[in-house]
């Protein structure tokens, strides 16, 4: 559903250049040259659409337009829950203009059974940004009480936003043998290392909280480098694979290994939120009577420096991947292939707050033994399971004088397994047919390293000293998909079985047509139902937590209906300020699932040798199918349960939608 009383404004631009030289020294031995240069800006904001109410609401901070509401959810950027006649988005007023320099050299040699590759890949990296997030202020509420009564649970500002220089240098080398032992047996092993500087800054302005003892620093480390500790010197990354036919080319069997790194080259959406040059404050329990805030006047009373950054000895998110394929031709016109893939990654990026308060595990003292009597249904009174996370009220953050952070560690793990099957038919006369199915599973204990990446989980893991609790489904677990494709050209016009004999226009018109079909069906995303506000005593009011599962329920928790895709009896809340988090496991729920129908007609008609006209009709979502998006995750409020606990408020594709075109070709 769209806020008809705000506009995301978003501009993008792109320029691209590349030189290729290609070298035959003899028939074995070809070396590529190759150099390039990209250049993309982006620039971002969230606004009042002009000429409505909105456009016309004072702004949080003075001279600024006015910024973000959330009122019952998550207070992070693309939150849950907003209401309108203000802005859209934290996260506005956020510009970026990058550089990438490559340079590449690789030669190919071919020797008996054996086809060597080496090569050698450099990239050099600009970033100029601004991505300091509440720049025009954010006020979150906790409930729709608490909003109409003028009180926020939390204000957040940057008075001072100011522009980084990130520069770094990505490279890599590479060698493989690529060896035909026998006629039916091929074997490939090879080798690829590679490196970064780190996140360095051009004038020395690398802000990064440290950890000494396992608390976060009051102050951050500031200088050229962001990383205490570059670990992204040499990351060695080997690769086998197998290509066997053990009886004729009608069977081959495929099988492969590799590890693969992602090098780190977007920090700034953490990086650009630290103190001094980005300082972020939040305020707690702010009066709107209190707004607007003079951004160049001495800060409030009571405000906090959120701290953030990246992990200060971050290491390099990185995969494992494993594949095992039989293909098989079925006949000369029908192949089938089947196969396995798997994979685990580790080092991988989740968002943590690393200023909370240290919890009590219980039965340790002060825990109490059981729920306390205001605990709702079964839990009132119920013995606390051994290994509980409780924290009592009143309890100093690990660094009181910090308020909560959203920092980026990579201590995330994950693990895919998947089975994929293809089959291909090419029939007589044009037609063609193709289906594709994967059945998959994927799991990890977080992969939201923002709200805006996964609308369906919180973007924080919900107690950063149990990471376990958040194992689970990933927020892209897509457990059954399959595709069926099909291509027809249409028997009219010259050499076909119609119209053969045409000629002059009338050969033109008939001939050249071709149809095109893709229908789509996929299972629904996980989700991960929330509290609109944190009763665990963490003291952070932007990640709420997950509520408890009812013992007592039974039936159905996913209804399937659009004004309540889940049961919210399937679920009680714990009161406000009780210590405790929700034993609800994270993406635990399965949301609305996917089919769509695209078509589309084609005609190619040659105008000259060398120079064709195509004309193309596409039909999007052909049966104007809705397909919904995932519901509303905030199912309780301190007042209960919410009005709009699973209720689909959008779809995840268009109404049907056609479009026509032209393209020449020569």
């Amino acid at each position: 559903m769209l806020d008809p009383y705000s506009s995301d404004v978003l501009t993008l631009r792109e320029q691209v250049f590349s030189l290729d030289e290609t070298h035959s020294f003899s028939p074995s031995l070809v070396n590529v040259a190759r150099v390039g240069y990209s250049r993309a800006g982006y620039f971002f904001t969230g606004e009042p659409t002009p000429g409505t109410p909105a456009a016309s609401v004072p702004g949080f901070l003075l001279g600024k337009p006015v910024g973000a509401v959330v009122v019952g959810g998550s207070a992070a950027s693309n939150p849950q829950a907003q209401v309108g006649l203000a802005g859209s988005n934290n996260g506005s007023n956020l510009d970026i203009a990058r550089n990438l320099y490559t340079f590449e050299d690789h030669v190919t040699w071919l020797r008996g059974r054996h086809q060597f590759t080496f090569g050698a890949w450099f990239q050099k990296f600009q970033s100029n940004e601004t991505i300091a997030l509440s720049q025009f202020g954010q006020a979150t509420f906790t409930s729709l009480t608490t909003f109409l009564q003028g009180t926020t649970s939390s204000f957040l500002y940057d008075p001072a936003p100011t522009a980084m220089n990130w520069r770094s240098l990505f490279g890599a080398w590479y060698a493989e043998d690529v060896i035909r032992a026998t006629s039916k047996l091929t074997l490939s092993v090879g080798l690829r290392g590679e490196f970064s500087t780190g996140w360095n800054e051009a004038h020395g302005r690398a802000a990064d909280y440290t950890f000494p003892g396992g608390v976060i620093s009051s102050t951050p480390h500031v200088g050229s480098s962001l990383f205490t500790t570059n670990n992204a010197k040499f990351l060695p990354q080997p690769r086998i694979g197998v290509a066997w036919a053990p009886i004729n080319e009608k069977t081959v069997i495929r099988a492969g290994f590799g590890m693969y790194n992602d090098l780190q080259d977007a920090l700034g959406y953490r990086t650009d939120q630290n103190a001094p040059f980005n300082p972020v404050y939040s305020i707690s329990a702010l009066p709107v009577s209190s707004l607007p805030i003079d951004p160049a006047a001495a800060v409030p009373t009571g405000a906090k420096l959120v701290a953030g950054g990246v992990q200060p000895d971050m290491k390099t998110p990185t995969l494992i991947s494993w594949s095992l394929r039989v293909q098989q031709q079925l006949s000369p016109n029908t192949s089938l292939s089947v196969g396995y893939v798997g994979s685990h990654g580790y080092h991988e990026i989740v968002g943590v707050d690393a200023n909370e308060p240290f919890p009590i595990i219980c039965p340790a003292a002060p825990c109490p033994a059981t729920y306390p009597s205001t605990f709702p249904g079964a839990l009132a009174n119920a013995p606390i399971p051994a290994g509980t996370y409780y924290i009592p009220a009143n309890t100093p953050k690990a660094n009181p004088s910090l308020a909560n952070t959203w920092t980026w560690f990579a201590v995330g793990d994950s693990n895919y397994n998947a089975l994929q099957a293809d089959v291909n038919r090419r029939f007589s006369h044009g037609l063609s047919l193709r289906g594709a199915y994967t059945w998959s599973k994927a799991l990890d204990d977080g992969d939201s390293v923002n709200a805006t990446a996964a609308a369906n989980a919180p973007g924080l893991v919900s107690n950063p000293f149990n990471l376990r609790a958040d194992y689970g489904l990933a927020t892209y677990d897509v457990r059954n998909i399959g595709v069926i494709s099909a291509v027809y050209k249409l028997p009219f016009g010259y050499g076909e079985a119609y119209g053969g004999n045409l000629e002059g226009w009338r050969r033109t018109v008939a001939s050249g047509w071709a149809v095109n079909s893709i229908f789509t069906a996929q299972s629904g995303f996980p989700f991960t139902p929330q509290l609109s506000y944190n009763p665990s005593n963490n003291g952070d009011t932007r990640n709420p937590v997950r509520p408890f599962a009812n013992p007592d329920f039974t039936g159905r928790v996913i209804l399937g209906k659009p004004g309540q895709w889940f049961d919210p009896n399937a679920f009680l809340a714990p009161p406000s300020n009780s210590g405790f988090y929700g034993n609800l496991g994270r993406d635990t729920l399965i949301g609305p699932g996917l089919a769509t129908w695209d078509f589309s007609v084609m005609k190619d008609t040659m105008i000259h040798e060398g120079v064709g006209l195509q004309f193309r009709a596409e039909l999007f979502n052909l049966l104007n199918r809705v397909n919904f998006n995932t519901p509303n995750l905030i199912t309780f409020t301190p007042s209960g349960v919410s009005g709009t606990a699973g209720a689909v408020t959008s779809t995840s594709t268009t109404s049907r939608q056609i479009q026509f075109g032209l393209k020449l070709q020569w």
